[in-house]
């Protein structure tokens, strides 16, 4: 009992001496460093009406690492809330789904993604992952092309890119990518 009423008093007091972006700092730092019990108590400490994108973000990130989806899904609904451009919300949400294997949801989720950033190569290629999955080929390619030209050192996106052209019958360009994916990993 004693502990309990000692730590509620620290984190009052912390509350009291630490803003809003304070406790947001403290946690990103701490959610950098892989401290995933400081991150939580450090977010926990904000009201909820006071936290950012990013702060609901990681509290879904540490949900999804727990093993809990839905709730991870919930906090990075509420990271839109706050955010309605912050495209990791809608990336993470796919990863999710992807993982599920709900990759009608999976699309939906990353196409919001690229519609926001089409910078993000991750975001492309998990997309083609999830056109794959529904026997999409041709929507694949398409997304994998993008992801190779914003970014081509990617090893994965070389190797399904030799995979998607296999499947479409040109095996030369298939044959392309595998050799671009084995100099790639030859280079790690």
């Amino acid at each position: 009992m004693r502990k309990g009423l000692v730590l509620f008093f620290v984190l009052l007091f912390m509350n009291a001496c630490f803003g809003s972006d304070e406790l947001s700092k403290h946690a990103t730092a701490f959610y950098s460093d892989n401290n995933f019990d400081k991150t939580m108590e450090m977010l926990l400490q904000i009201h909820p009406n006071e936290r950012s994108a990013q702060d609901w973000l990681i509290l879904g990130n540490l949900l999804d690492e727990k093993g809990d989806k839905e709730q991870a899904i919930f906090m990075y609904q509420k990271a839109l809330g706050v955010d309605s451009k912050y495209y990791k919300a809608y990336y993470n949400m796919g990863n999710i789904y992807l993982e599920q294997g709900k990759s009608m949801m999976a699309i939906d989720s990353y196409n919001k993604a690229v519609k926001i950033n089409q910078t993000n190569p991750y975001v492309y290629y998990n997309l083609a992952c999830a056109y794959l999955k529904r026997g999409k080929t041709k929507e694949a390619k398409t997304a994998l092309i993008k992801a190779v030209t914003i970014r081509n050192d990617i090893p994965e996106v070389h190797y399904n890119l030799a995979y998607v052209y296999q499947k479409l019958n040109k095996p030369k360009l298939a044959q392309t990518y595998l050799d671009n994916y084995n100099k790639l990993i030859s280079n790690y």
